[in-house]
């Protein structure tokens, strides 16, 4: 059975949404055949080519990192996901074949998350889940990716919650990343709820949905402790409204695309939910106090990819502090036709404006 939305968290991420994982179950062999097909479409057979997947210790905890690139020589995008929790290497084969022909691209399932979940003990975990424990443990891969492949720097893309850790990132080691990319980027958690809200509470009015108004003024003052299930509640408005994906009321075929992973076994689909389950209780808490407002200027190039359409961390709130941002190279590039994965509603637009906005910046 397929899960909907987890809350999503607070923000950080959001306000970030934080996305539940789909229940392994055990009718997930129907997949097999597609699975095998899929691995055979994205199979790389280039001569100077990478295609693996190894554990690495971050931080002191086990985690899972997939790399892939029809070129070794291509510089490395290390793709940070979202959440806390919403781990994307089992949805990348729908959207990154592409990227692989310019990119080194890094999947990477972080503490706490999908198959890194259960590599470690959670109460051993659990005292470690804060915010600068991510942007460290991202830190050191980027320094063992860098060893491993022979790189001076790598490209970093945060999205969702991995904003809030990649932007972490780029303010303390710019002098690791030809640049960093923000996707649906999160700048303030209260902001950012609050304009979502009174969005998708406008939304409910114009369309006369008294249930929707109902459960959303039962949660004002909003977002106010950023419980979980507040989140969750406006949440479930939100992307009715097509705040996650333009135009779609509910995100159900993105939730199944893990059963046709090459990467993931129906055991690491249901390691998946109860990471999610684990780090969601435990890092949306936190999430009130993270905040990017302050932040006025970065020593390394920044491009921002925002979703016209996306009410889950609105994109104004980017916009604004963008524009008084200083950094050595600066881009904002609007997806007019987006939520908030704009990776998989506009995949044509994400590959043309990360070969004009990103590749160049690296020899």
């Amino acid at each position: 059975m397929i899960h909907r939305l987890l809350a999503a968290m607070m923000a950080l991420v959001v306000a970030l949404p934080v996305f539940a994982a789909p229940a392994g179950d055990d009718t997930t062999d129907r997949y097999a055949d597609g699975r095998n097909v899929i691995a055979g479409l994205d199979k790389i057979e280039t001569p100077h080519g990478v295609q693996e997947t190894f554990e690495v210790t971050l931080g002191g905890a086990r985690q899972v990192v997939n790399v892939r690139g029809a070129d070794r020589g291509n510089p490395i995008l290390i793709y940070v996901h979202g959440g806390p929790g919403a781990v994307e290497m089992p949805f990348a084969w729908a959207f990154q074949r592409p990227w692989e022909d310019y990119f080194t691209v890094v999947q990477w399932d972080q503490r706490g998350a999908g198959r890194s979940y259960p590599l470690n003990d959670p109460k051993t975990l659990a005292p470690t889940m804060t915010v600068d424990r991510y942007r460290d443990d991202t830190i050191e891969l980027i320094e063992q990716l860098r060893q491993k492949y022979g790189k001076k720097k790598v490209f970093l893309l945060g999205h969702s919650w991995g904003s809030v850790v990649g932007m972490a990132v780029a303010a303390k080691r710019p002098d690791l990343l030809y640049a960093y990319i923000g996707m649906g980027q999160f700048i303030d958690p209260v902001e950012g709820e609050r304009n979502g809200f009174e969005w998708t509470l406008q939304q409910a009015l114009k369309d006369n949905n008294t249930a929707a108004v109902k459960e959303l003024k039962a949660l004002e003052p909003y977002p106010g402790d950023f419980a979980g299930d507040r989140i969750d509640g406006e949440r479930k408005w939100a992307v009715h409204y097509g705040a996650l994906f333009a135009g779609r009321q509910d995100g159900d075929f993105y939730y199944r695309l893990p059963h046709l992973s090459p990467d993931y076994s129906s055991a690491d689909i249901k390691a998946w939910g109860e990471g999610s389950d684990f780090t969601i209780k435990l890092v949306a808490p936190l999430m009130a106090k993270a905040s990017f407002r302050s932040l006025d200027h970065l020593d390394c190039p920044i491009i921002l990819f925002e979703g016209r359409h996306d009410e889950l961390i609105p994109s104004p709130v980017a916009w604004s502090w963008f524009e008084r941002l200083q950094a050595p190279d600066k881009h904002f590039v609007w997806f007019e036709n987006s939520g908030h994965m704009m990776m998989i509603e506009e995949p044509g637009h994400m590959l043309g404006a990360l070969l004009q906005y990103v590749r160049p910046l690296a020899p």
